[in-house]
């Protein structure tokens, strides 16, 4: 059931809306604009927000502005007295309300519209679900087409997507599918270099002249393929910074609000690319941890912490020797996997995706590679 949140400075107020309602609806209530506020982040989401108009301190119509800011999906609505009506009509025409009702309010009105509010959340939250579902699964079929043109790149951008979201469930955000759509086409980019190019920068070659500025663009290159679809203007953005000294403190088209949860996906980018180029240089987790502490005024600490108890692939995984006609998804390469003539067709690292499996079924029942790999699998 979803929770509605009742805020006014009166209790007597309150309990009476809870009693009314407790047997339609699961009821919150909240004494004032400040109480209010802290619930909504420790017990939301709220699918309807309720407020009395006259409080102390903020207003009704001040402080769902605020909701609006932090919970931009949640439903709210104004309870106002006859005096305050044409405060509360500018509060509609400013955005900031579903719909206001006048005190005192009926039992049968205030059911009414709070379900048209529950009903108007679960079609908001219904389309904005959908709408992300579709574009993930676009996103994984175009990583899946990606890994099977680029073994290096797919493979890269696997292990980047893998960080990302191991920083994500130490340092939850909205909208998470962002941050993971952003690590998995982070070298989306470099579709346009070629295959030697990439294969010095991703072995940890010092790369010069030319071939260093050819691959330094690559995130550049990415945020201008990505930057005009809808919906994946921040996607690209954060894909633009991966690589930069210093993130901006302000991302264009967007208010302080918006823009903070992106500068921290975009940190949580960053840090994970690091991380990906010094797992190429170093031995162990523990030398890795030590040189991203040492760069302390680029990266977060409290980020770099969070990867203390990063695992390579997700979990435990035990070393196996498998049949290449008898791999399956989600199995980790232990090893790079060449074609009789030494051409990579796979990079070591790369976990089977269902376009990679495809590809390598192909070259086997050709016998163009080795008939059995060593593979991570997990237990």
């Amino acid at each position: 059931m979803d929770k509605i949140l009742f805020v006014d400075d009166e209790a007597n107020v309150l309990d009476g809306y809870k009693r009314l309602l407790f047997r339609d609806f699961d009821v919150e209530i909240a004494l004032g604009a400040t109480a209010a506020l802290a619930m909504i982040e420790m017990k939301g989401p709220f699918a309807v927000v309720v407020s009395d108009m006259r409080m102390p301190g903020l207003s009704g119509a001040q402080f769902l502005a605020m909701v609006k800011e932090r919970a931009p999906e949640t439903v709210r609505m104004l309870l106002t007295g006859h005096a305050d009506v044409n405060a509360a009509m500018e509060a509609v025409n400013d955005g900031n309300i579903f719909r206001f009702l006048t005190k005192p309010c009926e039992r049968d009105d205030l059911v009414k519209a709070v379900s048209a509010g529950v009903a108007q959340y679960q079609l908001v939250i219904g389309e904005r679900d959908l709408l992300e579902k579709t574009l993930m699964g676009s996103i994984r079929v175009l990583a899946d087409v990606m890994s099977a043109a680029s073994p290096e790149a797919g493979g890269r951008s696997m292990r980047i997507a893998h960080y990302v979201r191991h920083m994500q469930l130490k340092y939850p955000l909205p909208e998470a599918w962002r941050f993971e759509a952003a690590a998995t086409l982070s070298q989306i980019g470099c579709a346009s270099l070629d295959s030697d190019l990439l294969q010095q920068a991703y072995s940890g070659a010092v790369l010069t002249g030319d071939s260093k500025s050819r691959y330094e663009a690559h995130p550049e290159a990415g945020m201008e393929l990505l930057r005009k679809i809808p919906r994946m203007e921040a996607v690209s953005w954060m894909i633009g910074q991966q690589l930069k000294a210093t993130i901006p403190l302000e991302v264009p088209g967007m208010d302080e609000a918006s823009a903070k949860d992106v500068l921290m996906g975009a940190a949580m980018l960053k840090l994970a690319v690091a991380y990906e180029d010094l797992r190429i240089e170093l031995e162990t987790k523990g030398a890795i941890l030590a040189r991203l502490r040492e760069r302390g005024k680029e990266f977060d600490a409290k980020l770099v912490e969070s990867l203390v108890d990063v695992t390579p692939g997700g979990g435990n995984r035990q070393l196996r020797k498998v049949s290449t006609t008898k791999l399956a998804r989600g199995m980790i390469l232990d090893h790079e996997i060449r074609n009789k003539q030494g051409m990579l067709v796979v990079a070591k690292g790369q976990e089977i995706s269902p376009a990679l499996l495809i590809k390598l079924d192909g070259f086997a029942r050709a016998a163009l590679i080795e008939p059995e790999v060593m593979v991570l699998v997990l237990v």
